[in-house]
This record gives C-alpha cells, sequence and structure tokens, in this order.
C-alpha cells in the first residue's frame, strides 16, 4: 500500500521527501552526536575539577597529613563533595560519607580499575549502596598505588550542569526548516526539468517532431536536457543522411553490378574501336590501289597507332587478369625502386618535354624491396603517363616523403586542373573515365589506374589520391618492402 502511494506521487514530490527525508536523518546524526559530545565535554570537565582536588589530596598525603588537616573547602567548588581512599589491594580506607568502612574490594569499580590501569579514570553516574546515592565519580591513583577517589552526588545542580545545552537544537531546527525550503524550490526546479524530460522522450519514442517540445529552465540541468534535445536532433538528422546515403550505396552496388555485368560488352566495344578503324584503313587501301604516298602512309600510321593501341589493352587485360587470379603466378624478387622511378621518367621525358612538361624525380638514393619489377613500373609508367595526357599542367614530381625498415611512402603530383571531388572516389575503376571522348583521343585504355591500384595492392600496400591546395592531383604510394 505505502509502495503504491509512493509511486502515486510524482518525481518532484519523490525527489523532495526523499531530500527531506535524507536531511532529518543527516541533522539527527549530526544533533546525536553534537549532544553526547558536549555531555563528555561537560564530564570532562567536571572530572579536571576533581581530579585537581585529587592531586591536591594525594601530594597532602605524602607530605603526611590527614583528610581532616586538608583543607578541601578551598580547592572543590563542591560542599557535599564524598572523598574516599582505596588502598592498592583494593580495600577502602577512607570515607567522609559512611561510619564503617566496608570489606569488599573494590578493583572492579570502573574508575578504580581505570585509575589503577592509566592514572586516572571516572564514572559518569553509579549508585552507591554504602549510602544509598547516586554519584559522578572521578579517581586518581598515587606513586605507592592508593588511589584517591572524588565523588559529586546526582542533585539538581550537577544534573543541570551536566545537561548539554539546547541553543544549538534550536538552531538546527531553524536551519534544517531553511533547508527544507531551499529543497523544495531545488527539487521543484529539477522536476520539472526531469518532467519535461519524460514528455520529450515520450514525443521521441513517438517520432514526433522534437522542435515542439517546451523549451527548459535556464539552469544547469535545463541547459543539460537542451543539449540532450539538440544531440538527438542531430542524431535524427544523422539516421536521415544515413538513410539517404544506404539508398544511394544500395543504388551505387547495383550500379556496380549492373557495370560488372557491362564488363565484356565493355571490353569488347574497346577492342572493337582500333579493330574497325584498322580495318576500314586496310580496305580503304586495298578499293584504292591507286592511292597517293601521302594518304598511302597517313593510312599505315593510322593502322599502326590502333595497333599499339589494341597491343595495350590486351596487356593491360592481361595484367589485371593475371592480378585477379592471385599473385602466387607473379614473381617477386629484391629491386631497387629508385632505379624503376628513374627509368620511368627517364622514358617518359621525351613525349613530356614534347607536351611543354618538366618531370622532377626526387627520388634519387636507391631503395632496395622486394617486388615485381613489371607491376612496379606499371605503377610509376600509369600515374605519369596519365600526368602527362590529362594534368594540363607544367610539371610532374615524383618524391620519397618516408621510410623505415618496413614500409616506403612515394608521391606522385602535378600542377594541373585537377578532378572534380564527385569524380575522386572512382579513378581507380575499371573502364571509368571522367572524359571519354578525351581519353580515347589520347589513346587511354581505361584500365590505367585500376592496375595501378591493384598492383600498390599486391606489394602489400594502399594508394589515395587528392587535389592539391594549389591545382592538380597528388598521389600517395605506401608500399611494404618485405
Amino acid at each position: 500500500m505505502a509502495t503504491d502511494l509512493w509511486n502515486s506521487l510524482s518525481y518532484r514530490r519523490r525527489l523532495f521527501l526523499g531530500l527531506v527525508g535524507y536531511s532529518l536523518v543527516l541533522v539527527g546524526c549530526f544533533l546525536s552526536f553534537q549532544y553526547h559530545r558536549e555531555k563528555s565535554f561537560k564530564a570532562d570537565e567536571l572530572n579536571s575539577q576533581l581530579q585537581l582536588v585529587n592531586t591536591y589530596i594525594l601530594n597532602e598525603l605524602a607530605e603526611g597529613k590527614t583528610i581532616g588537616e586538608m583543607r578541601l573547602h578551598e580547592v572543590s567548588p563542591h560542599e557535599d563533595m564524598r572523598v574516599s581512599i582505596i588502598g592498592s589491594d583494593g580495600s577502602m580506607v577512607y570515607d567522609n560519607t559512611i561510619d564503617s568502612l566496608p570489606g569488599d574490594n573494590h578493583l572492579d569499580r570502573w574508575e578504580i580499575a581505570l585509575a589503577m590501569k592509566r592514572g586516572s579514570g571516572y564514572t559518569l553516574r553509579r549508585h552507591s549502596k554504602l549510602n544509598d546515592n547516586t554519584y559522578f565519580y572521578s579517581a586518581r591513583r598515587g606513586s605507592d598505588g592508593t588511589v584517591v577517589r572524588t565523588a559529586v552526588p546526582y542533585s539538581v545542580s550537577l544534573i543541570d550542569l551536566l545537561k548539554a545545552d539546547t541553543e544549538f537544537l534550536w538552531v538546527t531546527g531553524v536551519i534544517t526548516l531553511l533547508m527544507c525550503v531551499i529543497g523544495f524550490f531545488g527539487t521543484r526546479s529539477i522536476g520539472e526539468n526531469v518532467t519535461r524530460l519524460s514528455r520529450f522522450a515520450e514525443k521521441a519514442e513517438k517520432g514526433e517532431r522534437i522542435s515542439d517540445v517546451e523549451s527548459f529552465p535556464h539552469d544547469e540541468l535545463g541547459e543539460i536536457s537542451n543539449h540532450i534535445v539538440r544531440l538527438y536532433a542531430r542524431l535524427q538528422q544523422a539516421n536521415a543522411d544515413r538513410d539517404r546515403e544506404h539508398a544511394a550505396a544500395m543504388h551505387e552496388q547495383r550500379e556496380k553490378e549492373r557495370i560488372k555485368k557491362q564488363l565484356t560488352n565493355n571490353i569488347n566495344h574497346e577492342l572493337k574501336t582500333p579493330v574497325a578503324s584498322i580495318q576500314v584503313c586496310l580496305e580503304t587501301l586495298l578499293a584504292h590501289r591507286g592511292i597517293s604516298e601521302e594518304k598511302r602512309e597517313e593510312f599505315l600510321q593510322r593502322c599502326l597507332a590502333n595497333t599499339e593501341r589494341l597491343k595495350r589493352l590486351l596487356d593491360d587485360v592481361s595484367l589485371i587478369t593475371r592480378m585477379d587470379d592471385g599473385g602466387a603466378a607473379i614473381g617477386k624478387e629484391s629491386v631497387d625502386l629508385a632505379g624503376i622511378v628513374a627509368e620511368v621518367v627517364t622514358d617518359a621525358e621525351p613525349l613530356a618535354a614534347a607536351r611543354g612538361i618538366v618531370i622532377k624525380n626526387d627520388f634519387m638514393e636507391p631503395v632496395r624491396m622486394t617486388g615485381n619489377m613489371s607491376l612496379l613500373t606499371s605503377i610509376f609508367r600509369n600515374l605519369i603517363d596519365n600526368a602527362i595526357s590529362y594534368s594540363g599542367g607544367s610539371e610532374i614530381s615524383v618524391a620519397e616523403v618516408s621510410r623505415n625498415e618496413k614500409n616506403i611512402v612515394v608521391k606522385v603530383s602535378d600542377n594541373g586542373i585537377g578532378v572534380d571531388p564527385e569524380h575522386l572516389s572512382h579513378l581507380f575503376e575499371r573502364f571509368y573515365r571522367i572524359d571519354k571522348g578525351r581519353s580515347r583521343a589520347a589513346g587511354g585504355t581505361g584500365l590505367g589506374l585500376s592496375i595501378v591500384k591493384n598492383a600498390v595492392l599486391f606489394h602489400g600496400g594502399e594508394i589515395t589520391v587528392g587535389n592539391r591546395p594549389g591545382g592538380g592531383l597528388v598521389f600517395r604510394i605506401k608500399l611494404s618492402r618485405i
């Protein structure tokens, strides 16, 4: 029943009642501790007064005086003080409140036991069977083992003396009340935040627009709640973007599958183009045997060019097929990568110079690595040939970025026109052309960069491409030397 009643309360009320209960328990523990601490302090203070009397009596006894000869009224503020002397064997030697001394042993009395063990001790309250009074006892042991014990009866004045002051109780009560008031307003603000956050969670779960959620108070929890709302809005937007990207990726995947199905047709088309051109040239030469030498030379040069293009296409298809079939058929040996780069640059320089392009080779120091010379050559040959044919720049650079015992990183860049960002992720796809007409006119097969990527992967590396800030493309190639 109590649980149902508690659960029926709002979060704000439960929070407030919980805070009040916690405050009351905390204050109660503090009051109890402080009350007993103050009583203990006053008992210690009274014990100190009586210990001074005990010390005085012990000193006087050591000088040979009797209790009657001592001026106790001068050292004790208590007129009805009881004085007892207990021997080292526990027997009572003297007591000023009784006529005949008892024969029982007093070593089991708490204050006597403490005095014997530690030199002094006291008992806050104990009833005496000898005179039927209740006393506060304080005892001290002398050097000869004698114990002097003084006691003050529990009269109204002593009870008032040992009673703890109650002023701090009232002060603490007022502070507790103020804490409850402050807690009420504090928990109300927190409760409102939690309630509104709960309503937001319900709307979010239902998929409702979060912009309709009421604003939160301008405090720390309110700011946190506003952050949660904004984060949820971003998550909602991210999910929407993810769904769009997923749909785009699925569309792209289907497009890739369609392209793969057309791969054979593309290869056939790439083969048919130079073959058809060669056929037309040869048929023209056979049909017009009296053609001029100049025209004959033109047709023969065209046949040769298309034959070279056909040869490059067949070589590239063969190379990609070998790499697709697996690297076991491709051998590796120790090669000098710097020498391979230098040879490729030397071979490409005449064509580059004819187009006004300078090739800078900053890759001069020998670098030994385990690899396939043909594939490594194809990497740099294709990259440099592409830059010469399509970059539109005036400079091509091949440079070593870093090296260690396991890897080497090389950069190939140009200062040309670069590539639109939308094409960058497709550059390594087979038969992908940014400008199909221009690519074919330049004699490209559409397989060069695909060969580059597969050759890099064969050597345990990776390749990335991006536009340079000043214009042009930069390829970053990481190769394994092992």
